[in-house]
């Protein structure tokens, strides 16, 4: 099989995964309990004009001509309407994913930069007083549910030493003075020229994304110790040292580099995943991110934003599989010509 040959058969699984995703998540989200035109219009409504809003949503016709239809309206971005907000949910997808993305980019660069760092030092030391730490470390990252983590760094930084702001995206005073232009906060502010908002979104950002990236730091720091202590036995690796190069140098180019293979695997997997886990840290710091959108959908039966949401994180999901796939052949040819051998 060409590698080409494969890049084909793995976009068309994930072409195979987002049709099964629709049909569940479409099927469940029908099925919920309670009537949404109903919750939508509120109790005070008649029963005449709920049967004439489902009739709107098209409720009152089988599921498989919804599905139908949903499909015919997904292939041109039409997500439907949503149930809370009355607007497309496109358009409220766009509107509150740039602040998930924003949370789950820097929760991801404090997992790269603190797991792989953390992890190479405990490989460096192995089974002495860092590892041990670093073990202890990854062991309340990854057992201690994220939003606990968030509601303790509210208490201790937030509220005891007062060094950040608890919730939200920007405080009060800068609101207003800030136009929306991407989404992006950061970026916002910087186009506007507001450079004390700036730092103030900053502020707003770091405890949420911390939290949110405990778990994932507590996991590449393991993976990626055990692959720097599996390689450091490896001959070359000794040759070098032998050879006189510094220490360095052989931890960070030689043995890091060869060793990132399952970091990078588990990297694309956690980025994916992170959409999915800020549901409790952006309900924690009310923050007004897609995540949050799709809890108050839940809430509220809204099922076109609850449909919106999930395909959009499957999306995410499979993009990132193919993204890492992409680089794996890319950073190890080894993976690419013994896939293009085995024909």
């Amino acid at each position: 099989m060409k590698y080409y040959q494969y890049l084909i058969r793995r976009f068309t699984g994930m072409i195979a995964s987002l049709a099964g995703l629709s049909v569940i998540i479409f099927a469940v989200s029908r099925i919920l309990p309670g009537n949404p035109a109903r919750m939508a219009l509120g109790p005070t409504a008649s029963e005449a004009q709920v049967e004439e809003f489902a009739s709107e949503l098209g409720l009152d016709e089988p599921l498989p001509v919804q599905y139908v239809d949903y499909l015919q309206g997904l292939l041109v971005g039409d997500l439907g309407m949503s149930l809370q907000t009355r607007s497309p949910v496109a358009n409220d997808i766009l509107w509150y994913l740039p602040a998930t993305l924003e949370l789950i980019s820097l929760a991801m660069a404090f997992t790269i930069v603190f797991g792989i760092f953390l992890g190479v030092v405990a490989a460096s030391d192995k089974d002495g007083v860092v590892d041990n730490a670093t073990r202890l470390v990854s062991f309340v990252g990854v057992s201690v549910p994220g939003f606990f983590i968030g509601i303790v760094f509210q208490v201790v930084f937030g509220y005891l030493l007062q060094w950040f702001p608890i919730t939200g995206r920007l405080s009060r005073g800068f609101e207003e003075e800030v136009t929306r232009q991407t989404g992006f906060m950061l970026v916002d502010t910087l186009l506007g020229g507001h450079w004390a908002a700036h730092v103030d979104a900053w502020m707003h950002l770091l405890l949420p994304a911390l939290a949110l990236s405990m778990a994932g730091i507590g996991q590449i720091m393991r993976i990626t110790r055990s692959s720097m202590i599996d390689v450091q036995r490896k001959d070359y690796i000794e040759a070098e040292r032998g050879l006189g190069l510094p220490n360095w140098l052989v931890v960070y180019k030689y043995t890091l580099k060869n060793a990132f293979i399952p970091t990078l695997t588990i990297l694309g997997l956690l980025y994916a995943s992170l959409l999915g886990n800020a549901f409790l840290i952006e309900l924690v710091f009310n923050f007004p991110g897609i995540a949050s959108y799709g809890v108050q959908a839940v809430l509220a039966n809204d099922f076109n934003a609850i449909v919106g949401v999930t395909m959009t994180i499957g999306l995410a999901f499979v993009l990132a599989n193919l993204v890492i796939d992409l680089l794996l052949g890319r950073v190890d040819p080894r993976i690419r010509l013994a896939m293009e051998e085995s024909t």
